[in-house]
C-alpha cells in the first residue's frame, strides 16, 4: 500500500534527479509523449508505470463518475475488470490509477488537471469534473495507440512512462460544428463525434440542427416539424444516392431525433466534458420549417426541402405576432432539451425581399418606428435574445448579427468579420472566420484526387498557423475572445465516414491552436506527434485523410 500524501512529496522531491524539466517541444520526437494537443507543462522522467490486470481505479466524491468511464474505456481494449473505489485516507494499492481533488492549485481552474506518474502509481488531480476527463485523456494516450481499440487487444504491455504534467486550456471555446440538417447523422454517429472530440479535450459541440434542408430535432408541440421538414425527395447536392443509407421506408432521405436521443446524447456529452450548443436558424435558412409550417411565412408557400424545386427564400414573416409566438414555444423546448448556456440562432444570409412586399412587415416596420430592412431584423433578433436571456441563456449567431441587434449577453461567432467591432464593444466572441475554420474545404490543390467539396482550399498546415485572437486588440478586449471552432458544413458530406475524411487532421491541429500554450506552436513538431495520433484514430476506426 502506499501513502498518497507521502508518495506526492517524495515524487516532488525526487523531480530534480530522475525528471528533466524541458520545454515542451522537446518530446515532439519521443512516441510515448506524442500528445495532441500539447500539454503546458510536462517533464518526462526514467522507467514507466505498469497497468496490470489486479489494478484499480481509486475515486472521491466529484471523480466517481470520470473513474467509471475511465474504466470502461479500458475495459473494452484490455480486457481488465478495474473495479472503481472510493479513495480511503488517502492511501491506495501499488499499481493504481488515483482520480483525486486533494492539493489541487487553484490555479488550475475548473478545466486544469495535474498528471503525475511514477512506477507505483498514475495519480490525476484536477477541482471537477472537467478536469478529471481532460487528465484521462492524456492518460489514455500515454498508453500504446490500440489502448482507444474498442474490442480487446492481446499481446500489448500496457505501460505510461513517468512524467509530471500540469495543464489547462488557452480558450474557453474550443469548438466543432457538424451540419446535420444537409445530410442526417444518426445517435450512434453524433457520439462518435463527441468521442473524438474528447481525444482532443474539444469542449463545446455546436449541433446544427435546422436550416433549408432539413429540420432534425422533435418538437412535441409542432410534429409536422419532423413529420414534413425532416424529409426531402433526394439526397440533393448532385451527390450519389447510394452515398448514404438515410432513408426510411418509403424512400424519403433525411431523418430527426427524438427528444430521448438528444437526452441520450447529452448524457453521453457531459460525462466526456462536452457543452452541446444547439443551432435553430432564424429568421432565414428556414425553409424546412416554414415547408411543415406556411403560416409562419409572408406569403404562405409553397416551400419544400428540396433544393430541386425553385420556391420562396426560408424566411420567417417578422410582422406576424404568431410567428414569434411560433418561435418561442419551439425555443422553450430546446432550452429544456438543452441545460448548457447557449442558443445558437444563426441570423446569417436573411434574405429580406420578402419583407419588403409583405404587408405585415410593413405594418410592423411603421408601429416600431423602423427605417428598413435592416431595422426589421434588428427588431426580431433582438426580441429573440430578450426571450433567450429571459430563460438564463445567452444568444449565440453569426457574423451578420453584428449589425442588426447584438444585445450585451448575447455572444458573436465571426465567420466573415465583425469579432474585432464586437470584442472592442465588450461583446464575447467565438473566432471561427472561413478562411482558417471551415472544413467543408478542399484538402488539396489537386480536386481530381479528393472528393467533392466546397470551393476553397484549406490545408492543415495553414489551420495550425490560425491566431484565434485578432491583431489589434488590447487586453480588455483580448479577454472578450472565447476561443474558436471548426465548422464541417455538410452539403458534399452525406456520411460519418466522409465527415471523418474532411474533419481530421484538420481539427486535431485546430484543437491544439485553442488548447496548448502560443508558444509552444511546432509545425515539424505538430506532425511527428501525428503519426502517433493516427494509430489512435485508427484503433478507434476513425477514417481520416492521411
Amino acid at each position: 500500500m502506499v501513502n498518497l500524501r507521502v508518495g506526492a512529496v517524495i515524487l516532488a522531491l525526487i523531480g530534480g534527479s530522475i525528471f528533466a524539466v524541458q520545454s515542451v517541444r522537446r518530446f515532439d520526437g519521443d512516441a510515448r509523449c506524442a500528445l495532441i494537443p500539447l500539454p503546458r507543462n510536462l517533464q518526462l522522467g526514467k522507467g514507466n508505470f505498469v497497468l496490470t490486470p489486479t489494478a484499480s481505479i481509486e475515486v472521491d466524491k466529484r471523480s466517481g463518475a470520470v473513474g467509471e468511464l475511465l474504466a470502461s474505456r479500458l475495459r473494452r481494449s484490455t480486457g481488465y475488470e478495474l473495479p472503481v473505489r472510493p479513495l480511503q485516507n488517502g492511501v491506495v494499492p501499488a499499481g493504481a490509477i488515483v482520480l483525486t481533488t486533494e492539493r489541487v492549485p487553484a490555479a488550475l481552474g475548473a478545466e486544469g488537471y495535474g498528471l503525475e506518474v511514477n512506477a507505483v502509481a498514475a495519480t490525476i488531480r484536477a477541482n471537477g469534473e472537467s478536469g478529471f476527463v481532460y487528465g484521462m485523456q492524456t492518460l489514455l494516450q500515454l498508453l500504446p495507440p490500440r489502448v482507444f481499440s474498442p474490442q480487446r487487444v492481446t499481446g500489448v504491455k500496457w505501460t505510461i512512462p513517468c512524467v509530471l504534467i500540469q495543464d489547462q486550456p488557452r480558450f474557453l471555446w474550443r469548438g466543432f460544428m457538424l451540419d446535420v440538417s444537409r445530410h442526417f447523422f444518426s445517435p450512434a454517429e453524433v457520439e462518435r463525434v463527441l468521442d473524438t472530440m474528447a481525444l482532443h479535450k474539444l469542449n463545446i459541440f455546436h449541433w446544427h440542427l435546422t436550416d433549408d434542408q432539413g429540420w432534425r430535432i422533435e418538437i412535441k408541440r409542432y410534429p409536422r416539424l419532423t413529420e414534413v421538414g425532416a424529409w426531402r425527395k433526394r439526397i440533393g447536392f448532385n451527390l450519389d444516392p447510394g452515398a448514404t443509407s438515410a432513408y426510411n421506408a418509403e424512400g424519403r432521405y433525411g431523418g430527426y431525433y427524438t427528444q430521448s436521443d438528444i437526452r441520450e446524447i447529452m448524457a453521453y456529452a457531459r460525462v466526456r466534458g462536452i457543452t452541446v450548443v444547439p443551432e435553430i436558424e432564424m429568421p432565414g435558412h428556414s425553409s424546412a420549417a416554414l415547408a411543415a409550417q406556411p403560416e409562419f411565412s409572408c406569403s404562405g408557400g409553397p416551400y419544400t426541402t428540396d433544393m430541386n424545386e425553385a420556391v420562396a427564400p426560408g424566411v420567417y414573416c417578422a410582422g406576424k405576432e404568431e410567428t414569434f409566438q411560433f418561435l418561442e414555444n419551439i425555443l422553450a423546448e430546446v432550452m429544456e432539451l438543452f441545460p448548457g448556456g447557449f442558443i445558437h440562432i444563426g441570423g446569417d444570409e436573411v434574405c429580406r425581399s420578402n419583407w419588403r412586399n409583405c404587408s405585415r412587415c410593413r405594418a410592423r416596420m411603421a408601429a416600431e418606428g423602423l427605417h428598413g430592412e435592416a431595422d426589421l431584423q434588428t427588431y426580431f433578433v433582438e426580441r429573440i435574445e430578450k426571450f433567450i436571456r429571459s430563460r438564463g441563456k445567452r444568444l449565440v449567431g453569426w457574423s451578420e448579427i453584428q449589425h442588426v441587434g447584438l444585445g450585451q449577453d448575447a455572444v458573436l461567432m465571426d465567420w466573415i468579420g465583425g469579432g474585432v467591432e464586437a470584442a472592442r464593444t465588450s461583446h464575447d466572441i467565438v473566432m471561427a472566420p472561413v478562411d482558417y475554420c471551415y472544413l467543408d474545404f478542399y484538402q488539396s490543390k489537386d480536386r481530381s484526387r479528393e472528393p467533392p467539396a466546397a470551393g476553397a482550399y484549406l490545408p492543415v498546415e495553414k489551420v495550425y498557423e490560425f491566431e484565434p485572437i485578432p491583431a489589434g486588440l488590447d487586453a480588455s478586449a483580448q479577454a472578450h475572445v472565447l476561443g474558436a471552432q471548426g465548422n464541417l458544413w455538410t452539403e458534399y458530406v452525406p456520411s460519418l465516414a466522409q465527415a471523418e475524411y474532411m474533419a481530421f487532421p484538420r481539427l486535431s491541429a485546430l484543437a491544439e491552436v485553442v488548447w496548448s500554450p502560443k508558444d509552444s506552436r511546432d509545425w515539424r513538431g505538430f506532425q511527428r506527434r501525428w503519426l502517433v495520433q493516427e494509430q489512435r484514430l485508427d484503433a478507434m476506426g476513425v477514417r481520416y485523410r492521411r
